[in-house]
């Protein structure tokens, strides 16, 4: 039996073990949302400190503005001297409100059988304490078997991803050093189906806007001053209309400038993938403003958006109430793909608007940084071999997919550290993320940490074939 294969056989044998222990993690309430997740925010990491300190790793769990960070190193000797790996997860979950619509205890999880798939139930089931913990696992019986690690590794494992990671970037920035690698493995993400994994190559970056329009005059009567005075909602509402023409583009000056059209080899590898799958999971696109000329897998993958997320002003009660508001707000978001600029978009958008505000009327915006979008090259040698041990593991070639999501992180690390990110994860549409009774199972578990110990492998392989 090769070496490669004691380690899969290490996992198999261990995991009894290796899901009592992720039981016990899930159970931990780690809501970073809310006063009251303080507690299992603070127990959460030093679990995990503990956990990491008893594989090997040097750890401490280091304090931000927020919720810790905890950053653990490997201190031995590694297989490859010259190899630095970080791997990011996050241990903090959604709130479980409404408790009455679980049908499961969120923090009591327990295996139960059901159409033989042993599943467990609970909060951070799978979003995101199962992908954390399969590739700490995987480390385990790698250097259960090797006697160590299969290159020097840096974990780093987030308490405050769920509520935007407002105290990330100063975390990167102060521990840059400690955080430079030569790749990133983001373990916090899905897979194409149940039976084939994906790599998640593309991801938009975001930014946020608030808009607030307002009268010269307080809230009025309308019958008595509806044809003449400012109405901010009416004003706000023809801007908003205007964002987009009569084929679904986005008016702003300059928004386009940087984009990069879609290659016609990445279109048909999206319309494959598109044939192949539910690319909506069963949302009707009815009525919706694609973008004339793009599939819709290309309008969701490949394409910036412009969104708007709420409109409030006026009356909002129950009941009627004839009132001319003197003040009208919308939220939008922003959906960049690589090579736009979030500051230019933000300062196109603000330029737009207040272009359009009447005289005698005012606009104030909230709203600040973003995230750049992030593209990663299908000729990276690390996304190469993570695609083979994938593959080895599930017996299907990963989806090369993109995403109309972003997660913040991804581009910290390539803005600051100007770390390549690999984005991997088992998670399914159907586990019920931020939702009740998320779960998750033993099998997919198992077979997560399996595919991180063929990605080890695979890393290795790709470093000493270069070498």
């Amino acid at each position: 039996m090769s070496k490669i294969d004691l380690v899969l056989t290490e996992v198999d044998e261990n995991l009894d073990d290796s899901t009592s222990k992720l039981l016990d993690l899930v159970a931990i309430p780690s809501i970073s949302s809310e006063a009251s997740g303080r507690a299992g925010i603070a127990e959460a990491a030093d679990w995990l400190r503990r956990e990491l300190l008893e594989i090997g790793f040097t750890t401490t769990v280091a304090e931000t503005k927020g919720h810790p960070v905890v950053l653990a190193r490997s201190t031995e000797r590694p297989r490859i001297d010259d190899l630095r790996l970080l791997f990011y997860g996050h241990y903090d979950v959604q709130p479980v409100t409404p408790l009455d619509d679980w049908a499961h205890d969120p923090f009591a999880p327990e295996i139960i059988e059901e159409d033989g798939v042993h599943r467990f139930y609970g909060r951070g089931a799978s979003d995101s304490k199962s992908q954390l913990w399969s590739f700490i696992e995987a480390l385990r019986a790698w250097k259960s078997v090797y006697g160590t690690f299969p290159a020097e590794i840096v974990i780093m494992l987030e308490g405050e991803e769920e509520t935007g990671s407002p105290s990330l970037a100063e975390f990167i920035e102060q521990y840059r050093d400690d955080l430079q690698c030569d790749v990133a493995f983001i373990c916090d993400s899905d897979m194409w189906s149940p039976t084939q994994p994906a790599i998640t190559t593309q991801l938009k970056g975001l930014i946020h806007e608030k808009v607030t329009i307002s009268a010269p005059n307080p809230d009025l009567h309308s019958g008595h001053y509806g044809a003449v005075a400012a109405n901010p909602i009416r004003i706000l509402s023809t801007i908003l209309s205007a964002l987009h023409d009569d084929q679904g583009r986005v008016s702003l000056d300059g928004f386009y400038d940087a984009v990069i059209e879609i290659s016609e080899h990445q279109r048909e590898q999206w319309r494959s993938i598109a044939e192949s799958a539910d690319v909506g999971e069963g949302v009707s696109f009815a009525g919706g403003g694609i973008e004339d000329g793009y599939t819709p897998i290309e309008a969701m993958w490949g394409r910036p958006t412009v969104d708007i997320n709420g409109i409030s002003g006026g009356n909002q009660g129950p009941g009627e109430r004839s009132v001319l508001p003197g003040a009208a707000s919308a939220r939008l978001s922003f959906r960049l793909v690589a090579d736009q600029d979030p500051q230019m978009v933000r300062d196109s958008f603000r330029k737009f608007v207040t272009s359009r505000v009447p005289s005698g009327c005012e606009v104030a915006f909230e709203g600040s940084g973003g995230s750049a979008a992030v593209r990663l090259s299908e000729t990276n040698p690390f996304l190469r071999a993570a695609a083979r041990g994938l593959e080895a593991e599930w017996q299907s070639p990963p989806v090369l997919k993109g995403t109309g999501g972003a997660i913040p992180l991804v581009g910290q690390l390539s803005q600051v550290l100007g770390l390549d990110c690999v984005v991997i994860g088992f998670i399914l549409s159907s586990d019920a993320i931020h939702a009740p009774d998320e779960h998750y199972d033993v099998e997919r578990f198992q077979r997560g940490t399996r595919s991180w110990v063929r990605i080890f492998e695979e890393v290795v392989k790709e470093r000493t074939t270069a070498d």
